[in-house]
């Protein structure tokens, strides 16, 4: 899910890896790990804590290989093109996954982590919005691992420890059926107009869903707030909500084709897939990144310190961090991680960077753990109030 949209400025020339660099997110230690299975040496894969503590990629790929699954969740096939990246590793390893839930939130993620504990359905990997990353390192949740390319992910983007990184990032924006909408909205100021009744919907409740809290972030960056203060957006959608024009219909590819959510509050890679995912079917989805609240966000990989499937969930980092896997998030209109990286090496799919979404006020000042803390804090105090009635 991504956006549309004449793409005139490639976001290659703003929105780079460095433009959207994140504080790492989360820290807390993990409890010691039961054992999983062998890595080199007769070592548990639930405690390696880099490939080489297999022995090196063919260990790795083996030991994965014998576990034979990988339990992946919240994880849309049309979202920033994950689809694809699974279809790729299961042929590149023959490691069959289980994507389980894929319209959940990140909090339906560690839900599942701390609820399965021991069990064999757990999860094996999670992708986590920011607030969600810290939750889950402040809780012990998950397992440190540096990828190969750890060291070439910028500081700023990664626990130093290795509990999570940052993967793939971009703006939030507003999409726009143009065939059921008269004007499209392009800021946050112009959700409130009459024209919008009962059109203004979010990727979820920003209680639990990454998405939906970015969207609070950047309406009260719209509104007077700032990093320290989440309040204003909080108290923008009560007035989107007084004026009727708030949906409280969640997102979904689903509901953009039925013409549920004419307006979605969503990350522009989600957006931008639309915009090529339906244009098939006659839908007109436009997307703007709204310059009254400018803000963009990276989700974060992390891997459950009890994953069922140990060796596979180090497997699958390895792969999501290669070149394939961080070109293949850009296939989905998103930005990887390791962008100025791969420029600078030359494996960087440049056609698709050309198809980034362009933005004009690019965002560089990102709210650190603490900040991001304190905002999920008060969201999950104010939210209900601020749209009930």
């Amino acid at each position: 899910m991504s956006v549309h949209r004449a793409r005139t400025a490639a976001l290659a020339a703003v929105l780079t890896a460095a433009a959207l660099s994140l504080t790492a997110c989360g820290s807390a230690g993990s409890s010691s790990a039961k054992s999983g299975g062998d890595a080199a040496g007769g070592k548990s894969a639930k405690t390696a804590t880099s490939v080489a503590d297999f022995g090196g990629m063919d260990a790795l790929v083996a030991a994965a290989k014998k576990e034979g699954k990988l339990h992946v969740i919240t994880l849309p096939r049309d979202w920033a093109n994950y689809g694809k990246l699974m279809d790729d590793f299961k042929a590149k390893y023959g490691i069959e996954i289980e994507d389980e839930n894929p319209d959940g939130s990140s909090q339906d993620e560690i839900n599942a982590v701390t609820s399965r504990k021991g069990q064999d359905r757990a999860p094996d990997v999670v992708d986590l919005g920011s607030a969600f990353a810290i939750s889950a390192g402040k809780q012990g949740l998950l397992a440190p691992y540096k990828v190969a390319d750890f060291d070439k992910i910028p500081a700023t983007m990664k626990d130093a420890n290795g509990l999570s990184y940052n993967d793939y990032g971009g703006y939030m924006s507003i999409g726009c059926d143009a065939q059921k909408v008269a004007v499209c909205p392009k800021t946050f100021a112009d959700l409130l107009k009459p024209d919008y009744k009962g059109m203004v919907a979010l990727n979820g409740n920003p209680t639990k869903a990454g998405a939906a809290f970015g969207a609070v972030y950047a309406a009260a960056l719209a509104n007077g707030g700032s990093l320290d203060n989440i309040q204003p957006g909080i108290d923008f959608f009560g007035k989107v909500k007084q004026a009727g024009n708030f949906n409280p219909v969640e997102v979904t590819p689903a509901t953009i084709e039925k013409g549920e959510t004419p307006i979605s509050i969503d990350w522009s890679y989600l957006n931008a897939g639309y915009s090529v995912k339906f244009k098939d079917k006659g839908i007109d989805w436009q997307v703007a990144i709204p310059s009254d609240g400018s803000y963009a966000q990276y989700y974060n990989q992390a891997i459950n310190k009890d994953a069922p499937h140990p060796a596979a969930a180090r497997l699958w980092e390895e792969y999501l961090y290669s070149a394939a896997g961080q070109n293949g998030f850009m296939g989905g209109f998103a930005t990887p991680a390791l962008f100025d990286a791969m420029k600078a090496a030359g494996t960087l799919d440049a056609d698709a960077a050309s198809k980034l979404p362009p933005v004009e006020k690019p965002f560089t000042t990102f709210p650190t753990p603490d900040q991001t803390d304190a905002a999920k804090k008060v969201v999950t105090e104010n939210w209900a109030k601020a749209i009930a009635g």
